[in-house]
């Protein structure tokens, strides 16, 4: 028996760097340095877990959808041991929304062929949280989403959700897809064998005419949520210093007091 593993990631800007909005209220993403979602990662790394736990032949392959840059962010998973990786590029999916995105998605992974597809929780721009659950909608197949364990006997999925309040344990029936939480398991970092290795291995890159999708039907422009404004963070202001001069408590008292604090 085979499994074939499709792991959905997303290159984003870098959390560190300087992040704004362009003209037209996307992501710029020119001028901010771009990497693997973390929350990818946690994917990733169970997805990995899951093939080296199989008696049976596993392919890992990760997918994403993005500009040309986005190749980074399948080589760093490549590095991490998946096994080759799929990138959908095409200028007409500028500004595609969480709804256009999953279209895209659906279609490149049923061209792929899977029995499980692993997402993170959330990407960590856009942090919506939804695509797991639309990919599931749209394949016709089940969902196992915010997992911080999962794993695969035969064919089914099984995994534990936890909740502020309760641990629940969930199963599916293969295929399926599941999302994963940071609590699933820290990411392994890749080796110096894994990077050069990742190098070799394939990356297949497909347009939208290469999945039968419209360019109406994805962009900017034919997307259900924009943005209809944005502004920058206003700068931080000065705090309240209190000088310790044999009156620095009450001070301290009457500073909580006014904000309401005590």
């Amino acid at each position: 028996m085979s499994l074939r593993i499709v792991v959905t990631v997303k290159y984003v800007p870098d959390a560190t760097g300087d992040r704004h909005f362009a003209d037209d209220l996307t992501v710029d993403r020119d001028d901010v340095d771009g990497l693997l979602s973390e929350l990818d990662e946690y994917a990733v790394e169970q997805a990995l877990q899951i093939s080296e736990n199989s008696d049976d032949d596993v392919e890992v392959t990760v997918l994403t959808v993005g500009p040309e840059d986005a190749k980074d962010a399948l080589r760093k998973a490549l590095s991490m041991g998946a096994d080759k990786a799929i990138h959908v590029e095409d200028d007409d999916l500028h500004g595609t929304d969480a709804i256009g995105t999953s279209l895209v998605l659906a279609k490149a992974i049923e061209k792929a062929g899977y029995d499980l597809v692993v997402s993170g929780m959330a990407s960590t721009d856009g942090t919506m949280g939804v695509v797991p659950a639309l990919l599931a909608e749209r394949l016709g197949v089940p969902q196992v989403t915010l997992l911080s364990e999962v794993s695969v006997e035969g064919t089914t999925v099984k995994g534990r959700r936890d909740g502020d309040a309760a641990t629940e344990q969930l199963e599916a029936s293969l295929p399926a897809v599941v999302s994963v939480t940071d609590q699933s398991g820290e990411a392994r970092y890749p080796s110096f064998k894994g990077i050069m290795a990742a190098k070799k291995k394939p990356v297949e890159s497909w347009d939208l005419s290469d999945l039968d999708i419209d360019e109406d039907e994805v962009g900017l422009e034919n997307a259900y949520t924009v943005v209809e404004s944005a502004a920058e963070r206003p700068a931080r202001s000065a705090g309240t210093i209190v000088k310790d001069e044999g009156e620095g408590g009450k001070q301290l008292a009457e500073f909580l007091v006014g904000q309401k604090f005590i």
